[in-house]
């Protein structure tokens, strides 16, 4: 046998320094590691798990290699490849069941223990396949109490290390704590490597006959060096990288709080939907728009916020994107209706965006609830398209839905009705109980004349107390029996302050096509229509006919004419005596205007006087009339016939002027006559305004002119006002006096205007004489004066001076 030799061993001491330093940078390293484990996720937690076991495993791997480098023996010492490869595993495998622990969100004291012993055991596996890789002249034999102090080195280092990894992450980038913790690490499985060196005991035999060649062709220690540096090397490249990575990753995650701040700060709803329509994203704007907070809404299908009638649609939607990934409202701004948790429904306003990562494809969504924009839009439409007092839709919506009307009738050969309403007493109405009463009456005859109609039909308000009404698909027969039912809807009495108050309309309808085949035509032979209803005894229809439209022709013409014939001297005033019955003697004489006109010829006042009426042309005819009347009546005073009164007719609108007393007494001053013998006659129409015509009238009086009220009979005064003016006549419409001897009703009412303006002390006269009988009935009952066919017509101022010195019947003859 041969003798057994101790062999004693050294250190190479910078070796020892240097794997020391390699075990303390990877325990840095792999700190560093362990803190990007806690918000990895997925693959990503997965790489760092790896890169951590193998980061830390090699580290330990080459402490102990370098370790196992740095021991000297006097003997050649070389390694076994396959076991030193081999030794990696466990390290590896060791530091992932680390890694693997401390990336839970907690790790327990079970947890921990039980790490440690599978940690250990790798770590004690690794060091002692290490030392089997040992081939030499030597037999080693391990100290029973040394190798356990080892293994509990082992297995502290290993729970030290454990715990340090899980809490010193949590601490701020570069710290003491860290660079501690690094340096307790390293010295803890440096300790391990090294108490389990000085628990082996290394023996020669004396003379042994196995060759042991080396695998490695290198010096030792310039190979230890070699791999410290290397792996020092890797170590510094992937603290770089762990660094790096985590510089960008603080980046984003700042990038992101930013933007969760953003996001949480709108209030805007901004939701994100995973591809199956999860919600995964909820900010405080949607839990106030919807009113489901984060916690119950997350995990719920995005259909949760679309009214249950438009579900189909929403998921035939999102199946179809599937399938085709063909975008029909992503990348695109649509209105739509949403649901909130109470089941109430709102107008938003969406966009929604898509992006696909490694987990899949995302929808994001922007809601704004457009409650209060599509109020004010419903507004600004209605201020644009409704009446702002009945609601019904204004001439700019009427037009709008004519014209679409028009196309449809024309494209499938419909007919249609459009009717023109205006009420017949709204004035009076208005100027009776004020204008709060009168929108009240409209509001009122509106919504009756909406209760006469169907959804199909149109009604307008025009303005004012005029309506327009468009029925489509009517004939003539139904269009009148529609009028009729409008007529009298409004025939019931309204009430209003307790009292009852009536009214009526006139209707003018136009057909299409037989009336006009555009909107402009329709509306304006409508009108033609309904003003021809109003003159025909108001309260009725009337359908439009060409002889209307011949009629308005003629009226526009002649008012056009109007202004320009006193400019071309067309209108002439001719004179009709005015004779006392007693003396049968002219007493004075009534101005009458003549139109002639140089293409018509003669025309009628009865034609053109309401024209001019109703165009505003009266006033500055009427004042012609006056000024001309009182210019002749002067002039047949200067060449010597004996003085007495022209009488001329006021209009409602010259009664109305503010300054008509002004414009009378200019009118005497310029002409030079003496206002007794300028006589105004008013019709009863004028002076129902009782306050405001005595004043008038009296302001007139006191220029000395006469008032007589004409036509006396026809209006509607109260009788009680006849003691209120300061008139001086009454005369008696000449329908009156035709009748006398036909109708006895008519002969009682001459009577009695005869009687009662006696006792008035009014003078009176009869118009329309043209009968002996008539004169002598009158002169019967003391009637004062007539005129007529009977004594004259009425006649030019040449054939007046004419009467005076020609040869005349008495009855004919001027008073001296």
């Amino acid at each position: 046998m041969s003798p057994i030799t101790d062999l004693v061993s050294s250190y190479n001491l910078p070796l020892v320094a240097l794997s020391i330093l390699v075990a303390v940078f990877s325990a840095s390293v792999a700190l560093d590691i362990s803190s990007r484990l806690k918000y990895a996720k997925n693959v990503s937690h997965l790489r760092w798990i790896t890169a951590g076991a193998f980061i830390l495993g090699l580290g330990i791997w080459s402490m102990h290699f370098i370790g196992m480098l740095a021991f000297h023996l006097p003997v050649e010492v070389s390694y076994h490849f396959g076991l030193v490869l081999l030794s990696i595993v466990p390290a590896v495998v060791s530091c992932a069941i680390a890694f693997y622990l401390i990336s839970k969100p907690a790790v327990t004291w079970r947890n921990l223990f039980t790490g440690t012993f599978f940690i250990s055991a790798g770590i004690v596996s690794m060091h002692y396949l290490g030392m089997g890789a040992m081939r030499m002249d030597a037999m080693i034999s391990y100290d029973p109490l040394m190798w356990a102090l080892s293994a509990l080195i082992a297995f502290a280092a290993s729970f030290i290390g454990l715990a340090l990894l899980f809490y010193i992450p949590n601490v701020p980038r570069f710290h003491w704590r860290k660079l501690a913790g690094a340096v307790l690490i390293g010295l803890a499985v440096s300790g391990m490597h090294y108490t389990g060196m000085a628990a082996a005991d290394f023996s020669q035999m004396g003379h042994s006959a196995v060759s042991h060649s080396a695998p490695f062709s290198v010096n030792s220690t310039l190979l230890a060096y070699g791999i410290g540096g290397g792996m020092l090397m890797l170590f510094v490249l992937t603290l770089a990288s762990v660094r790096s990575d985590r510089r960008l990753e603080m980046q984003s995650e700042e990038s992101e709080m930013k933007f969760q701040s953003v996001i949480e700060s709108a209030k805007d709803a901004i939701i994100v939907a995973d591809f199956q329509g999860a919600i995964v994203q909820w900010n405080q704007g949607a839990e106030t728009i919807f009113g489901y907070s984060e916690k119950e809404i997350l995990g719920r299908n995005i259909s949760v916020i679309i009214p249950d009638r438009f579900k189909e649609a929403h998921n035939k939607g999102m199946e179809a994107y599937r399938k085709t990934r063909e975008p029909h409202v992503i990348g695109s701004t649509v209105e739509l209706t949403g649901s909130r948790k109470d089941g109430s429904e709102f107008q938003l306003e969406m966009s929604v965006g898509t992006w696909e990562t490694e987990k899949g494809v995302f929808f994001s969504s922007v809601i704004r609830d457009i409650t209060e924009r599509k109020a004010s839009e419903d507004k600004i439409n209605d201020l644009v398209y409704l009446d702002p007092l009945t609601g019904l839709p204004n001439r700019r919506l009427f037009n709008d839905r004519l014209d679409s009307l028009l196309r449809q009738a024309d494209e499938r050969g419909l007919n249609f009705s459009l009717f023109y309403m205006d009420l017949d007493n709204f004035k009076m109405i208005n100027d009776r109980f004020g204008h709060s009463i009168g929108d009240l009456f409209l509001q009122s005859v509106a919504s009756r004349l909406e209760a006469q109609i169907s959804p199909k039909d149109t009604l307008s308000r025009l303005g004012g107390d005029e309506f327009i009404l468009l029925l489509p698909n009517t004939e003539y027969s139904k269009a009148a029996d529609r009028a009729q039912e409008l007529i009298k809807a409004l025939n019931a009495p309204f009430r209003f302050e307790n009292e009852e108050i009536f009214t009526s309309v006139s209707v003018g309808i136009s057909m299409f096509p037989f009336d006009g085949d555009d909107s402009e035509t329709l509306v304006k032979n409508a009108d033609i229509a309904m003003y021809q209803a109003k003159e025909g005894g108001k309260n009725a229809f009337q359908f439009f006919t060409r002889e209307m439209n011949e009629t308005i022709d003629r009226k526009s013409r002649l008012a056009t004419g109007l202004r320009k014939g006193l400019e071309h001297g067309e209108f002439t005033i001719h004179y009709q005596p005015q004779i006392s019955l007693k003396t049968e003697q002219i007493i004075g004489v009534e101005a009458l205007l003549r139109w002639n006109h140089p293409e018509w010829g003669t025309i009628s006042p009865a034609e053109f006087i309401p024209i001019a009426e109703e165009t505003g042309s009266i006033t500055k005819i009427g004042e012609f009339v006056l000024e001309e009347a009182c210019r002749q009546n002067k002039y047949w005073q200067d060449i010597g016939l004996a003085p007495f009164r022209v009488a001329v007719n006021i209009s409602a609108r010259q009664f109305a002027q503010k300054d008509l007393t002004e414009i009378v007494s200019a009118i005497l001053k310029k002409t030079g006559l003496a206002a007794r013998y300028l006589e105004l006659e008013l019709t009863e129409t004028i002076i129902q305004n009782a306050d405001s015509a005595i004043t008038t009238m009296e302001e007139l009086a006191a220029l000395g002119v006469h008032l007589s009220i004409d036509d006396f009979g026809t209006g509607y005064s109260s009788l009680s006002y006849l003691k209120l003016f300061p008139i001086d006549s009454l005369k008696i419409d000449q329908h009156f006096t035709r009748n006398i001897k036909s109708d006895s009703k008519d002969a009682a009412l001459v009577k009695t205007i005869i009687r009662m303006a006696h006792d008035l002390e009014l003078n009176v006269i009869a118009e329309g004489v043209e009968t002996e009988e008539q004169l002598e009935f009158l002169k019967t009952e003391q009637c004062n004066q007539a005129q007529g066919y009977y004594f004259n017509r009425p006649l030019p101022a040449q054939e007046i001076e004419d009467i005076y010195y020609t040869t005349k019947p008495a009855r004919c003859a001027f008073s001296k």
